[in-house]
């Protein structure tokens, strides 16, 4: 543990973006996931959770957890799996 207040003010703010960056891209993974399985399944509510998925894509984005070209790249493809 670090002794000096602005390293320890480091740590803490460190872990606290830690925690918010996993959850966000634990939620994202989990919206494509659903939305995969589902054009696997042929389920009807494939279109509802694409959109969704784009969301969370978007949302990392202006989080800063993914760069926007690879969201654009994710986005188009579960796009053609829609498509199929």
């Amino acid at each position: 543990m670090p002794n000096i207040k602005s390293a320890i003010k480091r740590v803490k703010t460190t872990e606290t973006r830690n925690s918010r960056n996993t959850s966000q891209r634990t939620a994202m993974r989990t919206a494509v996931k659903k939305f995969e399985q589902a054009v696997e399944n042929n389920a009807d509510n494939a279109k509802d959770l694409y959109v969704e998925a784009s969301k969370k894509l978007d949302g990392a984005v202006s989080k800063g957890l993914l760069h926007k070209n690879n969201a654009a790249r994710n986005k188009s493809r579960l796009a053609k799996k829609l498509a199929k």
